[in-house]
């Protein structure tokens, strides 16, 4: 069948069919941004777990990614592995409280510290530094990138004029250094503190909180003021929770290391005995009384215990009285009770012995601050710690010394 167009029906013909097309494109354009804009809603909505979705440019399929922790000794342990396919890696999974964790990629230097939260977070590895990582996620990440660049800003100070103190010889220019120096350490000590006023409302506040509870000099007092201060919602979270019963501990240990100096009164306490009765301390010293922490398992206890009832047999008929503190209680232990009784039978320790079969969360033990066994406490008439942690030749040196 033939058929005829004019000019005008044909070029209406070919607009009609323009704008059809025209308006398909428009229709598939919108559901393609509606979709995006879908997807963009889910990584942003809260989620269960944490999603980590890693760009890694440059770097091989097959090559590893970890996600890593330090533990109170600062030892690594891998908490997630992932390998680079097509430049891409994912990592998914679920925590109870957010943490600084840290992203290390097998070998390329560095490591990139981040807050692990249960949220989404997108990764572009530096193939050639991971340090240089660009990690966006939360609220509390930003925080801690803060936080970091005043400290590498510090450091950098520090370098600096440790460097200028190498290449003078002018006494004056040092001492002028020197008083830099001082400068930068007191301002390294607001850092922290800076930060957590600065973070009253997001997870980063406890995460510094508990950086400095890691360190020996931390000012548990400060801290404490610095956590009360914190939005409620906060401190109410599993890990504010966490963190505040951290300080206490931290101030019970300080209490208890400046209760245990040498020279300070003893801590006074009260422990039940393998037949169940409360026993004292009070009420078993001597003229010289030691107290003896030491457990079932413990090897290098039961190894001294030969040379603990030799200077008892030796010292007890001039004064010398000993108590027991056994620190059986480990989850290894099938019956920590048995155990510990048996022990004492088998060293012939006929002295005074208790035990809350605690382990280190012994009451007795914390009130001493006892981080490791064997140790001895050495107390004189008045319960006055007068010397402590001897063994062999030296305790029974230092007990002759008391008591002939």
């Amino acid at each position: 069948m033939k058929i005829d167009l004019t000019f005008s029906q044909l070029s209406y013909y070919i607009c009609s069919t323009k704008i059809k097309i025209m308006k398909n494109l428009v229709s598939i354009l919108a559901l393609c941004l509606l979709v995006i804009g879908c997807k963009t809603e889910e990584k942003k909505a809260p989620l269960e777990g944490y999603l980590i979705e890693g760009n890694a440019p440059g770097v091989f399929n097959g090559i590893r990614v970890y996600l890593q922790s330090t533990d109170e000794r600062n030892k690594s342990i891998i908490r997630d592995t992932a390998i680079v396919m097509n430049e891409k890696f994912v990592f998914e999974g679920k925590i109870e409280t957010p943490a600084i964790w840290y992203l290390t990629v097998n070998s390329v230097n560095g490591s990139s510290p981040f807050i692990i939260e249960n949220d989404y977070y997108s990764v572009t590895v530096d193939k050639d530094k991971v340090d240089n990582t660009v990690i966006e996620g939360p609220k509390a990440n930003a925080s801690l990138n803060a936080y970091f660049s005043d400290v590498r800003e510090l450091s950098n100070r520090r370098t600096k004029l440790l460097g200028q103190f190498r290449t003078t010889k002018d006494a004056s220019i040092q001492e002028g250094i020197n008083e830099e120096m001082v400068q930068v350490n007191i301002d390294k000590s607001k850092i922290p503190f800076m930060h957590i006023e600065k973070n009253k409302d997001n997870v980063a506040s406890l995460i510094f909180i508990n950086n400095e509870l890691n360190s020996k000099e931390a000012d548990i007092d400060k801290l404490q003021e610095a956590y009360s201060n914190l939005d409620e919602a906060i401190k109410n979270s599993n890990l504010g929770i966490q963190t505040n019963f951290r300080m206490s501990q931290a101030k019970q240990i300080k209490a208890a290391e400046g209760a245990t100096q040498i020279g300070s009164m003893a801590p006074q306490f009260s422990a039940p005995t393998p037949d169940g009765t409360q026993l004292s301390l009070k009420d078993a010293m001597g003229k010289v009384t030691i107290i003896d922490f030491w457990a079932a398992w413990c090897g290098p206890c039961r190894r001294e215990n030969p040379n603990v009832v030799k200077v008892y047999n030796k010292y007890h008929s001039k004064g010398l009285e000993i108590i027991g503190v056994s620190l059986d209680g480990s989850g290894r232990q099938k019956d920590p009770k048995d155990a510990w009784i048996k022990a004492i039978e088998q060293d012939k320790l006929t002295w005074n012995q208790v035990s809350n079969l605690s382990y280190f969360s012994d009451p007795v033990a914390r009130a001493y601050n006892i981080k490791s066994i064997p140790a001895t406490f050495i107390l004189d008439e008045t319960g006055k710690i007068v010397a402590k942690n001897l063994r062999g030749n030296d305790l029974e040196a230092k007990i002759a010394e008391l008591l002939e």
